[in-house]
């Protein structure tokens, strides 16, 4: 199997991914990149992705967590000062950034796919940072606001970070400063996001979740969400459903999953080390047992998944093109599983877009990037 693989991934490096939809079967999985896949030319392989896109703009997606505010400090060393009380060095603020987190960068990279409505459910504070939180997800083209609320028992979750911005180099960012809540989501603010919840889930085409929160019950999906969300389970269960949290997936009801290769060793007792077939079997296994979609990213081996019923698929990740900012590229391949796959696309397909993705945020630097439909394109259909 080792020598196998080995093959596999010097044929990716000459032949590219994204060339068929068809796989040889071997270890229990199937490869979405073996040079031995029947080849797709260009013109089918550019056919086969609009058509997964264009079906892209009739899509509703409810997206459900922890909203976030990212503010970037650019910070000029060349303003540099001493305070005359302290004695220390002073870092002047050239420029602010502001940008929806968490949840907020996977609705970002929804809208760059062209997602029709995107429901936001979750909350803000009724703070400085919930005001800019609100303007920013209200200015969004496909966000319907109607199931985001300000509350005064919560503050907004907010991650401050600094940036060191010098000619000619890349950003340089000092300690974050975090403001989160750290006491229970109150039962008020709960049972608002669980009637969100119910009023949406017969209207969208999927439900992305997303907990961002280290403790838990102090975010948007407490443990009474979670029960609100296995009710809408058993009563659609058609209804396409992806979660992912920081907190590793085990708490999560029966939905699709989407870790990484550390949450999937702890969640299923198996060695961080595992090969990539053997890797690719134990997550077919997860999937059966779960009877969800189950997708594990697995940093520079690309990504692992299965669907219940169908064969375990895995898809390398593209070769680094200069120097890369990792933040973000998860809730771009998030946005990206979610979206192919409620709009018809096959597993390996789905992880396809999901790992271009990737790829284009990485080299974003300095910021929680976002993938456009067609960087996607261009690099799905190139390789």
């Amino acid at each position: 199997q080792s020598v196998l693989l080995s093959a596999f991934l010097q044929n990716v490096c000459q032949d590219g991914w994204f060339d068929a939809l068809l796989a040889v079967r071997q270890s229990g999985f199937r490869s979405a990149s073996c040079s031995s896949f029947e080849q797709l030319n260009p013109n089918v392989k550019e056919k086969r992705f609009d058509e997964i896109a264009g079906r892209f703009p009739g899509l509703r997606v409810a997206l459900v967590g922890d909203f976030c505010l990212d503010r970037y400090l650019e910070i000029d060393p060349a303003l540099a000062e001493t305070s005359i009380e302290t004695s220390l060095e002073v870092f002047n603020v050239a420029r602010v950034r502001s940008q929806p987190g968490g949840c907020g960068t996977i609705l970002n990279n929804l809208s760059s796919l062209g997602v029709g409505t995107v429901y936001p459910v979750g909350f803000a504070g009724e703070d400085g940072e919930g005001y800019e939180l609100m303007r920013a997800l209200g200015q969004v083209e496909c966000v319907d606001m109607g199931h985001f609320f300000q509350t005064p028992d919560r503050r907004t979750f907010s991650y401050t970070k600094p940036l060191v911005i010098e000619p000619g180099r890349s950003p340089r960012e000092l300690n974050r400063l975090d403001f989160k809540n750290w006491s229970p989501t109150p039962a008020v603010v709960q049972q608002r996001v669980i009637e969100s919840l119910n009023a949406l889930a017969k209207r969208v085409d999927a439900m992305v979740l997303l907990e961002q929160v280290d403790v838990a019950d102090t975010g948007a999906i407490t443990g009474e969400v979670a029960d609100a969300l296995s009710q809408i389970r058993r009563q659609s269960p058609d209804l396409l459903m992806l979660a992912d949290s920081r907190r590793g997936p085990k708490h999560f009801p029966a939905v699709g999953l989407k870790m990484n290769r550390d949450e999937f060793a702890v969640l299923t007792g198996q060695a961080r080390e595992l090969q990539v077939p053997d890797l690719c079997s134990a997550v077919g296994s997860l999937a059966a047992e779960r009877g969800q979609a189950v997708f594990v990213s697995l940093s520079e081996d690309g990504i692992a998944g299965a669907k219940p019923g169908e064969q375990p698929e895995h898809v390398p990740c593209l070769p680094a093109r200069g120097e890369i900012d990792v933040v973000g590229a998860g809730d771009a391949v998030m946005a990206n599983l979610a979206t192919a796959i409620a709009a018809g696309a096959e597993t390996s397909e789905a992880m396809r877009l999901a790992m271009a993705a990737a790829s284009v945020v990485v080299h974003q630097l300095g910021t929680t990037g976002t993938a456009s439909l067609q960087d996607i394109r261009s690099l799905v259909c190139a390789h």
